[in-house]
């Protein structure tokens, strides 16, 4: 995971894909699609509109980046990136507003059409990372549709790609799995030959049943009780990162700056791996070293956080494009862990107790609640979330092919970190407001969480049984 001015962009002739205007037009005349938004989503879109009402515009688009080596074939490129759009049926779908109520279209497949454009030349990077930037916060933005672009900077030896969604589409999964399938695509293409593939689950379908099932939940469900015990232990609000972060409680909404590195590489992520496998594996010691890591700055007793988990329960799901996340209320009593063994176990025991609570959306849990949330950030809180990539196709080539999940730093009061398994090891990224106690305390967390990390994946083997 990186922001778009750490993912090598080179300079070359820029090229755009978006739908065709007649495609555009077409939507704007279909009926409405009976299948409802998810909470998830219709949250994330009232507060983008909410955050532009206070005079603020936050892009909150997600993306992903790879290279496609040698010279470039731009018509089976163009053909490779409509069939795997035709795929996920959220891609051609969006929203609009009758009244207070979301209404939902979906364009049929027949309608795609990509229109491409030759921006021109670009021979500075800098100037051609701010252009695509830009480009990039206009077009996939989440009060307007389409709300994604396609690009590609196209140079003799080889060509980058660069695909931007709102995020009401997609999540880590999904931009992690894209660059895998379209290199398959483009190959095909460029053989002349058909990818046999089943038939993709819509993500439309799966935010239609999950929503029905929320509906079936009152004020009275244990889930409900759960998050209002947590939230009542977080002082009314939703967490955020337990260390000192330098905010003006009455200034505006920050700027936020992105932290990245590698945080062990692959032999230590492994010894790693397998030392915390006994307690549930590499999240549970990823939570456990955030916890201790912030007990050691701020002197809490408690650790709050709500932890993200993918909500692809189903395998038919698996392959599909879309956000597929729920939150899970996490309470850790660090200032009862004795040593790393005992912050796993309490880790393991919070889990097992609270993980099935993210199938049920915050947003309807929060509508139950009966408490204003009223959105003025586009985070409702902090998560540190782990993804273990390696499994994905095509994530062995990631390095070679400058393949990256893209996020767009902007403005933000949270903390927001993602900590990735790849096959070079464990990666560390994070966006968190821009001032200068929040970066030395998010520094000197990275630090803390990679002694954890490598003094217990240091430890003799004789030491571990």
């Amino acid at each position: 995971m990186t922001d778009l001015q750490r993912c090598e962009i080179r300079p070359g002739r820029l090229v755009e894909w978006t739908l065709h205007p007649a495609a555009v037009s077409a939507a704007r005349r279909l009926p409405d699609d009976g299948r409802p938004p998810a909470y998830v989503q219709e949250s994330h879109i009232r507060t983008a509109r909410t955050v532009r009402q206070d005079g603020l515009f936050v892009p909150t688009w997600l993306g992903t980046a790879f290279d496609i080596p040698g010279r470039v074939e731009l018509d089976v490129l163009q053909g490779a990136l409509r069939t795997w759009m035709l795929r996920h049926e959220t891609l051609r779908s969006g929203f609009r507003w009758e009244g207070e109520e979301m209404r939902r279209f979906t364009l049929d497949t027949g309608a795609v059409v990509l229109h491409r454009e030759d921006v021109g030349e670009f021979t500075d990077a800098v100037t051609l990372t701010r252009y695509m930037q830009d480009r990039f916060d206009v077009a996939a933005d989440a009060l307007a549709w389409p709300n994604f672009l396609f690009t590609a900077v196209v140079r003799d030896d080889g060509t980058s790609v660069y695909l931007a969604f709102d995020h009401s589409n997609v999540d880590a999964y999904s931009i992690h799995r894209i660059a895998g399938e379209i290199h398959e695509l483009y190959a095909a293409g460029l053989a002349g030959r058909t990818v046999e593939t089943a038939s993709v689950a819509s993500y439309i379908d799966f935010c239609a049943g999950e929503r029905t099932d929320a509906d079936l939940m009152d004020d009275t469900h244990a889930v409900v009780a759960r998050w209002r015990e947590f939230i009542a232990r977080c002082d009314g609000r939703l967490p955020n990162f337990p260390v000192d972060l330098g905010l003006d409680p009455q200034g505006p909404l920050p700027e936020q700056k992105f932290l990245q590195e590698m945080l062990v590489d692959e032999r230590d992520a492994a010894a790693f791996e397998a030392y915390c496998r006994p307690y549930g594996g590499s999240l549970v010691g990823v939570l456990a070293a955030v916890a201790l890591a912030v007990r050691e700055i701020s002197g809490l007793g408690v650790y709050r956080t709500v932890v993200p988990f993918h909500t692809r329960v189903k395998s038919r799901w698996a392959d599909s494009v879309g956000w597929y996340v729920g939150g899970a209320p996490i309470e850790i009593p660090v200032q009862d862990a004795r040593d790393f063994d005992d912050a796993l176990r309490m880790v393991r025991a919070t889990l097992r107790e609270n993980k099935h609570l993210s199938r049920m959306p915050i947003a309807r849990v929060l509508r139950l609640l009966g408490t204003d949330f009223r959105p003025t950030s586009p985070d409702l809180y902090s998560i540190v979330s782990y993804v273990d990539s390696r499994a994905l196709p095509g994530s062995e080539r990631w390095h070679e092919l400058k393949a990256y999940g893209l996020i767009r730093v902007s403005y933000g009061d949270q903390v927001c970190a993602w900590i990735t398994r790849v096959h070079e090891g464990l990666q560390f990224a994070a966006r968190l407001p821009d001032t200068d106690i929040a970066d030395k305390n998010m520094r000197l967390c990275l630090e803390l969480m990679r002694e954890r990390v490598l003094s217990v994946a240091r430890q003799p083997l004789a030491a571990r049984l």
